[in-house]
């Protein structure tokens, strides 16, 4: 008996822990909490499974417990064998048809759903991005507006964005729970699927498909601002000057450096088509870099005199000479001064 207690009193240990740890997680890294079109179908389509293999469970505990109370051993009936219904052709068919049709149920919106996510026939009347998976950021060139970013995703609130994708190095996944679902990101052909965001804020992007050591690591970030400030916002980034003097004497040395130091040979500022590494044309506005590090003066000078420490397998690695820590602090306080616009991640409102 007591060890029975002992069992009984773990799985309700458990069942509380699991029922605490669901209440866990940020509503902009959930796909419990839809905040775009893709994320509710997928929702739905969450419920719907859950709701069939519930009601399979039961039938199948149900049936157990019947079979297991009418058809135990009883005293004075060790001998005695219940009726065989081996070869019955009213059960077989039960049980051949009802997962069937439990399975058309759920097959058929979620093929339903994939091709309409997927389908392109509209495109030309909505935004297009093309995105490019690499290991370990993304890169998004705005190619209707002519000028490229990086990490950090702006779409307008409640309109249509076609995102075209494709991979350099490895195959990615692009994944934003909150408002869509994911879709492969291949080396050898392009993949496009629509995103549309219900509300303004900062969503979480995840790479779904192991991609390296630093997988886990390439994080990115959707801003969705209102149309009106996205339409400010493509404007200040058209309008960028990669030429510009920084207004500190810090930062001016630090441009010197960024360039004598050939970084501009992979990272772009301004419209340049340059994606070797990212592009920091916004880099002082996002609310990370690296894809996970805080965007912090002591992250950024930690970042460029080690990236291999912090990004393992990072090609940013041993690609530049080796720099002083006061050269890399005046570097960072140049590209922390980057901040063409005044719409950022604050004006998106929500999480970040």
């Amino acid at each position: 008996m007591k060890g029975w207690m002992g069992k009984i009193k773990a799985l309700a240990l458990l069942s509380s822990l699991a029922l605490f740890l669901s209440g866990c997680g940020k509503d902009n890294l959930t796909a419990l909490v839809p905040k775009g079109y893709g994320s509710e179908v997928s929702f739905n389509l969450i419920i719907l499974t859950t709701v069939v293999m519930t009601f399979v469970f039961l039938a199948v505990i149900i049936t157990y417990v019947i079979v297991l109370l009418r058809f135990r051993k009883k005293k004075g009936q060790e001998d005695f064998i219940p009726k065989q219904v081996e070869g019955n052709q009213t059960l077989e068919t039960i049980w051949t048809v009802i997962p069937i049709i439990l399975v058309i149920i759920m097959a058929v919106p979620t093929v339903i759903h994939s091709f309409t996510l997927s389908d392109t026939s509209e495109a030309d009347e909505h935004i297009n991005i093309d995105v490019t998976g690499n290991q370990y950021w993304w890169h998004f060139d705005y190619k209707d507006e002519g000028f490229q970013t990086s990490q950090d995703l702006y779409i307008p609130q409640g309109e249509r964005v076609y995102l075209n994708m494709i991979a350099s190095d490895v195959t990615h996944s692009f994944w934003v729970p909150s408002i869509s679902g994911k879709m492969d990101v291949n080396v050898d052909n392009e993949n496009t699927m629509y995103i549309e965001a219900y509300e303004e804020g900062v969503y979480w992007g995840k790479c779904a498909e192991l991609c390296g050591p630093s997988h886990s690591l390439m994080d990115f970030k959707v801003i969705v601002v209102s149309p009106e400030e996205y339409d400010q916002w493509i404007a200040d980034m058209k309008d960028v000057d990669p030429e510009a003097e920084p207004e500190s004497a810090v930062a001016q040395e630090g441009k010197e450096l960024f360039e004598e130091n050939n970084c501009m040979g992979c990272h772009a500022i301004g419209s340049s088509p340059a994606q070797v590494g990212p592009n920091l044309t916004n880099f002082g506005d996002r609310t990370k870099f690296a894809g996970f590090l805080d965007p912090t003066k002591e992250n950024l000078v930690d970042w460029i005199m080690d990236p291999e420490s912090i990004k393992p397998g990072n090609k940013m690695t041993g690609n530049y000479p080796d720099l002083s820590e006061d050269e890399a602090d005046k570097i960072a306080e140049y590209l922390m001064q980057l901040q063409p616009s005044e719409v950022t991640p604050d004006s998106a409102g929500g999480l970040k």
